[in-house]
């Protein structure tokens, strides 16, 4: 059995290892949600599992868990609300903090355009391998995006 892979984030520089790991998961916009009431936004996420990707592969994705805690609001720009089927790409996942630490913005960035914004009251986020992973036929590559 393969060992998942399970991170959290308190701060921006433990972000930046979620976001290495999550960089190009597909996600089905019918996967995204917020729970106002638990201030929780959730996605469920293929991941491309690039700790283990060499250059020629074999290559695999996994079902992960992307969730974040203490979202007082979020915004979404260019996002398919409307096509629960619709599929994206995570590019990119940042933080910028405001002038109310530990407080800020986590920034979604998709393939694109689309981008997905949460005010935070304070960094908690966690990505969580939640299946087994399977073999996908190629590695992404952003010299042909």
């Amino acid at each position: 059995m393969v060992e998942g892979l399970k991170l959290l984030a308190e701060d921006a520089a433990d972000l930046d290892v979620i976001a290495a790991a999550a960089q190009d998961a597909l996600v089905r916009m019918g996967d995204v949600s917020f729970d106002k009431r638990a201030h929780r936004f959730t996605a469920v996420i293929n991941r491309f599992r690039w700790e283990t990707a060499g250059e020629h592969g074999p290559f695999e994705r996994v079902r992960s868990a992307l969730s974040f805690e203490s979202v007082l609001a979020v915004k979404s720009r260019k996002v398919r609300h409307d096509s629960p089927d619709a599929l994206a790409a995570v590019l990119q996942i940042g933080f910028a903090p405001s002038e109310d630490a530990p407080g800020g913005v986590v920034q979604v960035v998709l393939a694109g355009g689309g981008e997905i914004m949460l005010n935070v009251e304070c960094l908690d986020a966690l990505l969580m391998d939640i299946g087994a992973p399977w073999r996908t036929p190629r590695r992404p590559d952003h010299e042909d995006a």
